[in-house]
């Protein structure tokens, strides 16, 4: 017997309702926003992550699948999002339809980790950018946007940290300014910290133990304290509109984001729900992602959200509601009986209703007996008697009532009972 492959999982029927209601609610909000959907290959050439996430991040250089095709294109499958929708914004020339393009999506992503509670190998996301405006507003709609879907969901138990790491330039000055002072402390930092001190500082920040924590505590000069006044009004402004439209937040300096696209703001949300591995979505401004592709200069801010850890927090909090269908079975007695009941099931089909038929021709008992098991909320029965007759008899499975009808008119006069 074949398994499934380590860090995959099969959604099966009895959850598929679940993932519909959470896509559905997050399609509904944001295209109310006018976000339009994108979708992209689940595999792109290799480059365009090595180029737009960076060579030293954890997901490039020890995360991603990577294959060669036949014609030795190295080709990997998309470990996240952002930089395959900026493509595609690239090289479809969408920016000669708006000054700003607004875009969303869901689908699978592939990261090969360590597999644990809510982290798949490959998962699923949903995500939306706002491309083509410089301006805080922009920031600040993809936060409150992220933030209102969560809570038209339900989930209340949030915390938004928030973050600037400021312009390239600024960026550029504080990281010298960081290596001269953590390196004397260099030997103090565990063997991962020490490599990152030396590749890509700013991981530092994303280490888990306490000990390295502390040295940064001690030791670090803080990414805010060397912003340039631009990226200071940035950020001002940011969080004022965030107060302005009712979201609560708190500033963490040590917020630097995984990836290294990222300048000025840097957001994530986090609900205790999900214990120690707590954030549910992150994001941020890539203002020079679209040049490190080789396309013109174009700002962007955008955001990305797990759906696994997301569906995790609402049946914490049992916020998906079961889904209700009214069903007809149709059970059948008879081999004269099959054509017609086949043929009603279509002509119903066609009509919008729900309807299923006995495939296992089995006893009039037996097929009652499923029907309750498939939450029928009506049966209609057919047989050879009421061929003859012109006739089929309908159920109510709630009341238990029963009535002939015509079997020639049926759908006419069933739309009166069922409606």
């Amino acid at each position: 017997m074949y398994h499934r492959i380590k860090g995959t999982r099969d959604i099966l029927p009895d959850e598929i309702y679940q993932w519909h209601y959470v896509e559905d609610k997050i399609r509904n909000y944001l295209e109310r926003c006018n976000y339009q959907e994108i979708r992209t290959p689940l595999f792109e050439v290799t480059e365009l992550f090595a180029r737009g996430i960076g060579t030293d991040t954890d997901v490039v250089s020890k995360e991603m699948y990577t294959f060669q095709d036949k014609g030795h294109t190295s080709l990997t499958l998309r470990p996240e999002l952002t930089a395959p929708v900026l493509r595609a914004y690239l090289q479809n020339n969408l920016n000669q339809l708006s000054p700003i393009t607004k875009l969303y999506y869901l689908g699978p992503l592939f990261r090969q980790e360590r597999p644990q509670k809510g982290r798949l190998r490959q998962f699923n996301q949903f995500g939306f950018e706002i491309i083509g405006s410089e301006h805080p507003e922009a920031d600040a709609e993809v936060i409150q946007a992220v933030f209102a879907i969560y809570q038209e969901l339900g989930i209340n138990d949030l915390k938004v940290r928030i973050n600037s790491i400021g312009s390239r330039d600024s960026r550029r000055y504080y990281l010298d300014l960081l290596h001269k002072t953590l390196a004397p402390h260099a030997g103090e930092f565990c063997a991962t910290c020490q490599q990152r001190l030396e590749r890509n500082i700013l991981r530092l920040f994303d280490c888990k133990l306490e000990s390295c924590q502390a040295l940064l505590d001690q030791y670090a000069p803080l990414i805010l304290d060397h912003l340039s006044n631009a990226d200071i009004l940035h950020f001002e402004e940011v969080q004022a509109l965030l107060t302005a439209a009712f979201v609560p937040f708190e500033i963490d300096q040590k917020l630097v984001r995984g990836l290294d696209y990222y300048t000025r703001t840097t957001f994530e949300i986090t609900s205790s729900l999900l214990g120690s591995q707590d954030a549910i979505c992150g994001g941020g401004r890539y203002d020079h992602l679209a040049e490190d592709l080789d396309g013109p200069p174009t700002p962007a801010v955008g955001v990305a959200s797990g759906m696994e850890r997301l569906l995790m927090i609402l049946n914490e909090i049992q916020a998906i509601p079961q889904p209700t269908v009214d069903l007809i079975y149709i059970a059948i007695l008879g081999d004269n009986a099959r054509q017609a009941a086949f043929q009603l099931v279509s002509r119903l089909r066609a009509q919008g209703y729900a309807v299923e038929m006995d495939f296992m021709r089995r006893s009039l008992k037996a097929q009652m007996r499923e029907a309750g098991k498939k939450g029928a909320d009506w049966v209609i029965i057919i047989g050879e008697d009421e061929i003859q007759k012109d006739q089929l008899i309908v159920k109510n499975m709630t009341s238990g009532e029963q009535k002939n009808l015509q079997l020639s008119r049926a759908t006419e006069q069933l739309e009166t009972i069922l409606r």
